[in-house]
């Protein structure tokens, strides 16, 4: 059976009769289950001796299958990276494996997974040709009854997940640039599914990375123009393109080529770097451009202006809103960070960040000279900001509310360091969490806050309460417990923070005091339940701070809170690579919200303050 297929397509339809879900770079596959499962490629070829994990995924599971067998599910085999981006070239790599014993490893160290986004046959009857609407619908059934994931979720060990649809463009396409996804797929609400028929009622929209690069030279057996750039004196090829050159653009291209050429032979004519174009292309591959497209020409570039840093930066895929003044300047000098690193670390940290920032009064310190001058605060929102910066009123101050990219990275411009957010979203009449905020009297005695987290985590853990724990980036740790929105109240959340500062108190006199005034703690760290209160608020995860060792409010594992656990592990320079090799610790915090079991806990406390 050979697949529908999506045409390309740069125009998105306005038209309100369609849904749009995520694209993923992996292999198209066609499950067929009968009486065992079979999983094919477009090309007709099986899959599942390449990916041994997902047969095994089918085989355990095949009594919650078995009811709506023979069924047909049509999906990607992929190796996801995010909830919106497959990794294209580590699936690439594993198509290729032909030893049993180098893919049974791979299937344990990086499981893939079958992502399906379309259903044709269910208990033996073909739905191929109901409106794919309705398909979704009995998809979607299928997958809550089987118990399987209604999203993709890279975390989540079972391998056959659902591509959920979306009824706006613009919020998906939010979520695909924002985690460097490779695009959109637009399906005609009422389309029926036509075998290996590419069509123009499933659209698909590449998120693609542009270039500024020059030619270098012509093949002339397939008419590809080879692209350029320059690191220091010298050329590096970084691939060629043909697709979204006109006839007539092809034409004149060539003519110039040819007319200037500095040398020729059987294969190319090449040419001195002069002509200089914008590409766009979906990622590097073998240190090629992957699907290059011709974008337009710049003829107010000079050739010494595409340069190989310049197309480094440019694959971090910034919106093209946002303009980066003065990349080079020093931030931080041990370790030593320019602007430019700074922004990149506020582009790839922004899809664990910006849940957190989202709807809520912003407070942010700048250091408009790095660390190396004083710092400001700023809570109102600058009358030169830009128009996609929103803002929220409060008590006679005109807030940033960071809700998108673009104003993360502009704060970032501004030299933003540190993101300090309410305990509330502007929508909530009450507290979103519950935070512990454990400062020690000082950096050596971060032990103590180390101490009270493990206390802290004993009695939650008794209360069966969903707790989450970062660094504050200074020299604390704080304590998170999330809350459904508009539940409770702040003195209901008073009453819980009181009931654990008393806990640690008298669980340990001497390591902790409840005492306000500096000079009577005697080196104690000072629980401060009071500071959970309307208005007051708390470092964001993973907000950098403004300290000399660039350390970042991170989240981590409970497990991780011991006594070999420092401030200085979490910094910019390597808080990207934690999260890519041992994932977001605060990955299930949003979801917890809606399951904490808060309220018993309230009520005890509520009659024992009575009887009290």
């Amino acid at each position: 059976m050979r697949p529908m297929l999506p045409t390309l397509t740069f125009d998105v339809p306005e038209e309100k009769e369609w849904l749009f879900e995520a694209k993923y770079d992996g292999f198209r596959g066609i499950l067929h289950w009968d009486k065992e499962p079979r999983l094919t490629s477009r090309n007709d070829k099986p899959l599942l001796n390449l990916f041994p994990e997902i047969n095994t995924f089918l085989e355990q599971h095949k009594d919650k299958f078995e009811q709506y067998l023979p069924l047909i599910l049509d999906g990607e085999v992929v190796l996801l990276e995010n909830a919106y981006k497959a990794h294209f070239g580590s699936i690439q790599v594993r198509g290729r494996m032909r030893s049993e014993k180098k893919i049974l490893e791979k299937a344990k160290t990086a499981p893939c997974r079958f992502l399906v986004f379309d259903i044709l046959m269910i208990n033996g009857r073909k739905i191929a040709d109901k409106e794919y609407s309705a398909r979704k619908s009995e998809l979607e059934a299928l997958f809550k009854s089987c118990d399987l994931p209604l999203k993709p979720d890279e975390k989540d060990s079972r391998l056959i997940q659902l591509v959920p649809p979306y009824p706006s463009f613009k919020e998906l396409w939010e979520k695909v640039v924002l985690h460097d996804g490779e695009g959109i797929v637009a399906k005609q609400m009422k389309n029926k599914w036509e075998e290996g028929k590419r069509t123009s009622l499933w659209l698909k929209f590449k998120n693609w990375k542009y270039v500024s690069c020059f030619i270098t030279a012509y093949e002339k057996s397939n008419g590809y123009f080879y692209a350029g750039v320059y690191q220091g004196d010298t050329v590096i090829g970084i691939g060629q393109f043909l697709f979204g050159l006109k006839p007539d653009e092809k034409q004149a291209l060539f003519q110039i080529i040819k007319e200037n050429k500095a040398d020729e032979n059987s294969q190319f004519i090449y040419v001195e770097p002069a002509i200089c174009v914008d590409v766009k292309y979906l990622e590097i591959y073998e240190e090629q451009m992957r699907e290059p497209h011709f974008h337009q020409f710049r003829f107010d570039l000079k050739p010494d202006a595409c340069t190989y840093d310049q197309f480094i930066q440019q694959q971090k895929n910034l919106p093209p809103e946002i303009e980066i003044t003065h990349p080079e300047k020093p931030l931080w000098e041990t370790p030593a960070i320019q602007k430019i690193d700074y922004i990149h670390f506020l582009r790839e940290v922004a899809p664990y960040m910006l849940p957190f920032l989202k709807n809520r009064l912003l407070t942010v310190i700048r250091y408009p000279h790095g660390i190396f001058a004083e710092p400001f605060y700023q809570k109102n929102c600058p009358d030169y900001a830009p128009d996609f910066v929103e803002t929220e009123m409060s008590e006679g101050i005109d807030y940033i509310v960071c809700n998108n990219l673009k104003t993360l990275l502009w704060l970032g411009n501004q030299l933003a360091f540190e993101y300090h957010i309410p305990f509330k979203t502007i929508a909530s009449s009450g507290p979103s969490e519950i935070v512990f905020d454990l400062d020690p009297p000082s950096r050596e005695a971060f032990p103590l806050a180390i101490k009270a987290a493990v206390y802290i985590k004993e009695v939650l853990d008794q209360l069966k309460l969903i707790s989450f724990v970062k660094t504050s980036g200074n020299k604390g740790l704080q304590v998170y417990i999330p809350l459904p929105e508009n539940a409770y109240t702040f003195d209901d959340t008073r009453l819980f923070t009181e009931f654990i500062a008393q806990y640690l108190l008298n669980k340990d006199p001497d390591s902790f005091t409840i005492e306000r005034l500096k000079k009577h703690r005697g080196g104690r760290l000072y629980v401060d339940y009071i500071q959970h209160a309307e208005g007051k608020t708390i470092i964001a995860p993973y907000s950098t701070r403004g300290n000399k060792s660039a350390t970042v409010a991170a989240p981590l594992f409970w497990e991780e809170v011991n006594e070999k656990l420092t401030m200085e592990r979490f910094q910019i320079t390597n808080m990207i690579k934690r999260i890519n090799s041992d994932g977001d610790p605060l990955n299930t915090y949003f979801q917890t919200k809606e399951i904490q079991p808060f309220s018993p806990v309230l009520e005890f406390l509520k009659e024992h303050n009575k009887k009290g």
